[in-house]
C-alpha cells in the first residue's frame, strides 16, 4: 500500500491578501514546504545535506495547480503528497491540501502535480536518482492519480 506523507500548514498573515484568503503564488511556496518537509522527514535526507555535501539540487520542471476552495487566514491546513511517476531523473508528485481534520470534498483546497529533476549542481545536468532515495522513494510510489483528491 502506498504511503502517504502528511505535514500541517498554518495559513499565517504573510500568506494572504487584503480579504484575508490566501494569494495564489504563496501556495506554489506552500508546495515546496511540503516538498522539502517530505525530504526531511519522509525520505530522510533534507534539502542541506541534499545542497551542500550531496550536491545535488531537484527543480521543478512543471507545475499544475487546481484551485479547489479558498483558504482562509488563521486556518491549519493538512498536505498530502505521494508519487505519481518515478523516472530515471526525475520523478513526479501529487500533493493535495485540505482543511486539517475536514473529510468532505468542500474543503478541499487544492490538488498539485509536479516534476522535479535530479541535477549535479557542479556540472547543471539531469542525474540519476540516486539509489538510497529511489528506495525511499519507492514507499510513497501511487499508480493512481490524485488518489488524494478523491478520499479524505
Amino acid at each position: 500500500m502506498t504511503e502517504v506523507h502528511r505535514t500541517a500548514l498554518e495559513i499565517s498573515f504573510r500568506h494572504c491578501d487584503p480579504a484575508g484568503i490566501v494569494f495564489y503564488p504563496r501556495y506554489a511556496e506552500m508546495i515546496n514546504d511540503v516538498v522539502e518537509h517530505w525530504f526531511k522527514h519522509g525520505l530522510g535526507c533534507d534539502f542541506a545535506t541534499l545542497h551542500g555535501p550531496r550536491a545535488i539540487a531537484i527543480p521543478v520542471v512543471k507545475l499544475q495547480i487546481d484551485f479547489k476552495n479558498p483558504g482562509f487566514l488563521g486556518e491549519t491546513l493538512e498536505a498530502g503528497l505521494v508519487v505519481s511517476r518515478l523516472g530515471t531523473s526525475s520523478l513526479s508528485l501529487d500533493i493535495t491540501m485540505r482543511g486539517q481534520g475536514a473529510a468532505q470534498a468542500t474543503d478541499l483546497k487544492l490538488v498539485a502535480n509536479l516534476t522535479v529533476v535530479f541535477v549535479d549542481m557542479g556540472g547543471k545536468k539531469a542525474i540519476e536518482i540516486p539509489a538510497d532515495l529511489r528506495a525511499a522513494l519507492e514507499r510513497y510510489r501511487s499508480d493512481e492519480r490524485y488518489e488524494l483528491a478523491r478520499t479524505p
